[in-house]
């Protein structure tokens, strides 16, 4: 499965994601509350995406997804 098949609003949620299990992993987070619902809400999309319902190999396609979506953090950090 190619990078380039992922939606973006699929790829922009993994971003999310991952940006705020970031926050929640830091020293001394502000408003964990806040930031373990928003973590449920973005992971319940993740999982629920209708993109993932005709993928052939779900696990794989979830792993590139999340490269992908690192990959992305990464230049928006730099």
């Amino acid at each position: 499965m190619d990078a380039t098949d992922f939606p973006d609003d699929l790829v922009q949620t993994q971003v999310a994601w991952n940006a705020t299990y970031d926050a929640l992993a830091a020293p001394r987070p502000r408003d964990t509350s806040a930031l373990r619902r928003r973590l449920l809400l973005l992971s319940v999309r993740l999982r629920w995406h209708p993109y993932w319902q005709p993928a052939p190999s779900v696990q794989a396609a979830r792993y590139e997804l999340r490269q992908l979506a690192r990959a992305r953090g990464a230049v928006r950090a730099a």
